[in-house]
């Protein structure tokens, strides 16, 4: 039996990944990547970096807690670069990394979606209100 390099076991694992399978690491990535408030911080950074501030001006009701913890894990996972600027006060801009504008490209079509087709929804979900509370 012939032995596996360490990037031969990378690519079969990779084969195997299956977002379905909660034990599956791509489920958690899902998971992390459809979080509404993480969906709208890659949206608003799409443009360019932003300060920490200016991201909590542009998403109204994010909280200072989620917008940092949002940011954070955004950091960790590699979409999101922190660059702290020796300043008085000290600046702090974050921005899309190659890996975070690949997967802004996505989520701002998710939200033009959201934008362009409320109506829609909106108007189905008043239907369906009505026909199932007639019952």
């Amino acid at each position: 039996m012939a032995t596996k390099t360490a990037a031969e076991r990378r690519d079969e694992a990779r084969l195997a990944y299956d977002a379905f399978l909660k034990e599956c690491p791509t489920h958690q990535l899902l998971a992390c990547v459809s979080d509404k408030w993480v969906s709208l911080i890659v949206c608003a950074l799409g443009p360019g970096p932003m300060r920490y501030s200016d991201l909590g001006r542009k998403i109204p009701g994010v909280s200072q807690k989620m917008l940092t913890q949002s940011l954070r894990s955004l950091e960790r996972d590699g979409i999101v670069t922190r660059t702290v600027t020796a300043s008085v006060p000290v600046r702090v801009d974050y921005e899309l990394t190659a890996l975070g504008r690949s997967l802004g490209v996505l989520l701002a079509g998710v939200k033009d979606w959201a934008e362009t087709h409320f109506d829609q929804v909106n108007e189905a979900r008043e239907r369906y209100d009505e026909e199932t509370t007639a019952v």
